[in-house]
């Protein structure tokens, strides 16, 4: 059995198989695959999805898919209301993709407000400058806004401090791979909300 998760970007599509399994598998009884596929960008992500999640969904290999999954960072979609809270934008992002999906079986999610915010939750694997650089909302991930989203946030204390670019695939493929999902997990929420609803449809398809 397996879960195909659509994303936007090449961090995601590195980081998110072994992340989400290494939380699913100590979770299910039956191993599942997570099959991750990129688009570029938010533009493409929204503009292909419908497409590609119909062309798995309603394939001639669906019979051992549980479900379609969209992973998008909630910063920078162009087409957001700019006057929603970050609980409302999320639940407008997500119904309007899952509507345009139109299918029972795929399920629209967030990286609130990047996926960067779930390496803030664990900063002891980040260098140590940075990590003491770390402003007091770091402490709650998730809420690492608009202003200066994660992945900002880091390349300015990485430039100020290391005197270098926070390099995403490198430095963020490095972070990640070193993180507990358990904890990770307990520090933001929105993250929570879609593993929990991630293992629910596992369960459920007999995992």
């Amino acid at each position: 059995m397996r879960l195909v998760v659509f994303v936007e970007g090449h961090l995601e599509q590195r980081v998110l198989p072994s992340f989400l399994r290494g939380w699913m598998d100590s979770k299910t009884s039956e191993h599942v695959g997570i099959n991750v596929i990129r688009f570029q960008g938010v533009n493409q992500f929204t503009k292909k999805l419908p497409t590609a999640a119909l062309k798995h969904l309603d394939g001639p290999k669906r019979s051992d898919l549980i479900a379609a999954i969209g992973i998008l960072d909630l910063y920078g979609v162009p087409y957001l209301p700019n006057d929603l809270s970050v609980q409302k934008s999320y639940d407008w992002l997500c119904q309007h993709l899952e509507e345009k999906v139109g299918h029972p079986k795929f399920h629209m999610f967030c990286a609130v407000h990047e996926l960067e915010a779930w390496i803030l939750s664990q900063p002891e694997f980040l260098p140590v400058a940075v990590r003491n650089a770390l402003p007091g909302k770091a402490r709650d991930p998730e809420s690492v806004n608009f202003d200066e989203p994660p992945a900002k946030l880091l390349r300015r204390l990485y430039r100020e401090k290391l005197k270098r670019d926070y390099k995403k695939i490198v430095d963020g493929t490095n972070v990640f791979s070193k993180l507990d999902p358990a904890v990770v997990r307990d520090k933001c929420p929105y993250l929570r909300k879609m593993t929990d609803k991630m293992l629910r449809l596992a369960h459920e398809a007999g995992c």
